[in-house]
């Protein structure tokens, strides 16, 4: 049995014991480790403060985060520089015309087959843009998913990934998906602050795009007792104080965990977005490696992403020398043999993460599942 099936069968034996995960929450609450069982949902009582609060003592991180990708995850159309810069967008599909148009600090999509159109008001925008960005919109009191997104390498629109590329069947179905509450709960929740509660979707308290308190929780508590000096419980959360094993859940709640891929029962190419999936099936990762976690690489209050040197250095960290053995600063019991590379020491990931197009997508995909690729491999599933 090969790693990624051995790997599989734990998911699998995983789903069996989720009550003791869901102990596990509990139990890492008391510790004052996770203040919540999801990152994305407010908890009871929760009171959040805004960053411009939490930049009065860390002002590096708020200076920057807001401009990353997790800082722009979700935009009000009225603010989103993409509609602005492109007044008027147009797509076209079988019997379907579609315009994305601005009308002062708003844009409108219209989609019409020639007899009957659809004209709705889009509400949100979902991603920066670097590679793309969704709208939502409200059609027959339901939020829908259009079913045309932007893509900044064509600089125009194409069927939103995850669309079945076939001609829809009504006009219904080309303005978009509908989304049910507890989809749209979980979207808004990882997009932006203080949207989604465990009893639903609270768009009126919204605060766009993934701030400080989405990732260190509701910052009110922590804020009075920083001014009351009060160090004994500092009332916030650090997710760098999580296991690596922790870790990869913390971020794959959004991201998506193995898990949470295995429970959807989607594996395919279009999972290499997955970040914390492929790296958890890589033979490189280890539960209680912090040299091989999220954090290893990826700084989330910075806007860039780690260079070629910097993935070398990680890489280094394990793979030093023939033969060489690095114990684990967090788990003692944890002894990592890691053969050096024969091939070199430089632009490691160029061949052990190589990147793959979602087709349609227009953008490459890092593959987070590290290993020696052959010339030519198809992406493993």
């Amino acid at each position: 049995m090969n790693h990624r099936s051995l790997r599989r069968l734990v998911v699998v034996a995983t789903l069996f014991i989720l009550v003791a995960g869901a102990a596990r929450w509990v139990i890492s609450q008391e510790e004052g480790l996770q203040p919540f069982p999801s990152p994305t949902e407010a908890p009871p009582a929760a009171h959040y403060v805004g960053a411009a609060a939490c930049a009065k003592c860390h002002p590096s991180e708020t200076e920057t985060a807001p401009a990353t990708p997790m800082g722009r995850a979700l935009e009000p159309v009225g603010d989103c520089a993409i509609l602005r810069e492109h007044p008027k967008l147009t797509f076209r599909e079988g019997p379907y015309s579609y315009e994305i148009v601005r009308q002062g600090n708003r844009s409108v999509l219209t989609v019409t087959d020639g007899r009957a159109t659809i004209s709705e008001p889009i509400l949100w925008a979902f991603g920066l843009g670097n590679a793309g960005q969704t709208y939502i919109l409200k059609h027959h009191d339901s939020y829908y998913e259009s079913r045309v997104s932007f893509f900044s390498a064509i600089q125009g629109l194409d069927i939103t990934v995850g669309h079945r590329r076939s001609v829809p069947p009504s006009l219904d179905a080309a303005a978009g998906r509908p989304i049910s509450e507890d989809e749209a709960r979980r979207c808004f929740g990882c997009h932006s602050t203080d949207a989604a509660s465990a009893s639903g979707l609270q768009v009126e308290r919204l605060i766009p795009g993934v701030t400080c308190e989405s990732c260190h929780g509701p910052g009110a508590d922590h804020v009075t007792a920083m001014t009351a000096g009060k160090l004994d419980n500092l009332h916030i959360f650090n997710p760098g104080k999580l296991s690596p094993g922790d870790l990869d859940d913390f971020c794959g709640s959004c991201h998506r965990s193995l898990i949470a891929v295995q429970l959807a029962g989607t594996q395919g190419i279009a999972d290499v977005r997955f970040q914390p999936y492929r790296l958890s099936m890589s033979k490189c990762y280890d539960w209680g490696d912090p040299r091989i976690s999220c954090l290893a690489c990826h700084n989330p209050h910075l806007s860039k992403l780690p260079d070629a040197a910097t993935v070398d250095q990680r890489c280094l960290a394990c793979h030093a020398s023939s033969g060489a053995t690095r114990r684990s600063t967090k788990t003692a019991a944890s002894v990592r043999h890691a053969r050096a590379c024969p091939v070199g020491k430089q632009r490691c990931g160029s061949c052990h993460m190589p990147q793959f197009e979602i087709p349609g997508s227009h953008t490459k995909f890092t593959d987070h599942d590290i290993r020696v690729v052959k010339s030519g491999e198809p992406y493993p599933g």
